[in-house]
């Protein structure tokens, strides 16, 4: 495949790491450059803080997912050091052709022997491992127990009302939701830590008090229908003795992590997808104090949309790989999707990219939904569930865009038309409808317009959040 700094972007962990990689390269850091006659090896040394250089290399066998080593003792992956190797590359630094170094080779036979299993197992992911069935009894006891005590909180705020919000100190969400973590719901931890947040706004920030109450009510009503299923759904598993996770969206909702050899289990993946990527922004957690990398994509092959979410907590940033904008078309030879409904999420092990396709892009348009009633259907049947977040990600048809009155609206070809509206919760910094007045041209006939439709509780309508406008010859981004 051809080098390019794009790709080099997408290898690194972080932004800060690619540049102190091209930093190495370009103030010659690195010496005693070799490759193998096939190009599929290259290694260096690259001068670091001590006396002994770092070995460096970077292993091209998978052209798409090439494999960087370094002797450094950084925590980041892969390093500075290999990025800035890879920099030499794209630089077209000369490098002299050698053998294969004897580590090295040692390597890549273990890897051929570990592939040679996989093949030999046709190709099959890890069974998931037996769970523990004394220790798994006793986790969902405790799972139970949390749940009462959560559900004796909800009860009483909303018996109370949520104007005893404002009296309550922030601290005694924070506790509880530090107990729910020893009870290993992670998820209705984070619930209280956000109804804690709230209660800091409203004490705090009366200006926002309002949205705040409102906010907190959302997480009240969610958390309350998670209790009361999710009880059921655990008495059920502990009477029946079932420890392994399930087809359903509770595992996660408690706080479970779903693994790629659970969901390939259960049953939950396609093989051979082609995705492309329509959107992809980053926000802040505050609760849970992380970064959530967020791309929205569509199936090439079925029109359905999917999401990915790469986390980075606060505490572990430097050494979580960034995700960033994908411009080309992914070819997954096991995509692997969370139960759910909606915009379901998905993960895979590997992909390649290619270009899309002159054909291909002009497709994309083709796969939004038949009209905006179909899309507004589906919204509603899907926000309704209370577990299900307030918004769907839909491909909706292009008529017209423009201004009715201060609105920017779309009419469908049938004339069925939508606000376009930025969504509150997403902050201002995800505030994008405006840029359609940037557009330089009429946005042709056959496009479609990807965004998140919501109900806003402001004036009772659904809305649409644009994200990007889809056009048969290119995607306009409205974010990022």
């Amino acid at each position: 495949m051809e080098l390019t700094e794009q790709f080099i972007l997408l290898q690194a962990p972080n932004p800060a790491a690619a540049e102190n990689g091209r930093k190495l390269s370009k103030k010659g850091s690195f010496s005693a450059l070799h490759r193998t006659e096939d190009r599929t090896l290259y290694w260096a040394d690259c001068a670091g803080s001590g006396k002994t250089p770092y070995r460096v290399s970077v292993d091209w066998t998978v052209p798409d997912a090439p494999v960087c080593r370094c002797s450094c003792p950084s925590r980041q992956f892969p390093c500075k050091h290999a990025l800035g190797l890879l920099f030499e590359q794209l630089s077209g630094r000369d490098f002299a052709v050698a053998d294969i170094p004897q580590d090295i080779a040692d390597k890549r036979a273990k890897q051929a022997v570990r592939a040679a299993r996989r093949e030999a197992g046709e190709g099959e992911a890890p069974k998931p491992k037996k769970p523990n069935a004394a220790a798994q009894k006793k986790k969902l006891a405790k799972q139970l127990e949390g749940l009462d005590m959560a559900e004796k909180m909800v009860n009483d705020l909303l018996s109370s009302g949520l104007g005893s919000l404002g009296g309550t100190t922030a601290q005694t969400f924070d506790k509880l939701a530090k107990d729910l973590g020893s009870c290993y719901l992670t998820g209705p931890q984070t619930a209280f830590t956000r109804i804690a947040l709230a209660v800091r706004t409203v004490q705090k920030e009366p200006d926002r008090a309002e949205e705040a109450y409102a906010e907190a009510l959302r997480i009240l009503v969610a958390l309350r229908s998670t209790i009361k299923k999710s009880r059921v759904f655990l008495q059920n598993k502990l009477e029946a003795g079932s420890f392994s996770p399930e087809d359903s969206v509770l595992f996660e909702a408690l706080g479970g992590v779903w693994k790629l050899e659970d969901l390939r289990a259960i049953g939950s993946f396609k093989e051979n997808a082609r995705l492309v990527q329509l959107s992809f922004d980053v926000s802040f957690d505050q609760a849970r104090k992380e970064y959530v990398e967020r791309g929205w994509w569509i199936d090439l092959d079925g029109g359905g949309i999917f999401q990915t979410r790469n986390l980075r907590p606060m505490k572990a940033l430097k050494y979580v790989k960034g995700d960033d904008s994908r411009f080309d078309l992914l070819e997954i030879p096991a995509l692997y999707i969370y139960p759910g409904e909606g915009d379901r999420r998905v993960r895979w092990d590997s992909a390649s990219t290619r270009p899309l396709t002159a054909e291909e892009r002009a497709a994309l348009p083709g796969l939004a939904q038949p009209s905006l009633a179909a899309a507004v259907k589906l919204t509603k049947g899907t926000i309704k569930n209370t577990l299900a977040p307030k918004f769907l990600a839909v491909l909706v048809p292009v008529g017209q865009l423009g201004r009715v009155g201060e609105s920017f609206v779309l009419e469908d070809p049938a004339g069925e038309r939508i606000i376009l509206r930025d969504r509150p919760e997403d902050g201002a910094d995800h505030a994008c409808t405006s840029r359609l007045a940037m557009f330089p041209r009429e946005v042709p006939a056959g496009s479609a317009l990807f965004g998140l439709a919501f109900y806003d509780e402001r004036d009772r309508s659904l809305c649409l959040h644009p994200y990007s406008v889809v056009m048969p010859e290119e995607i306009i981004r409205l974010l990022f």
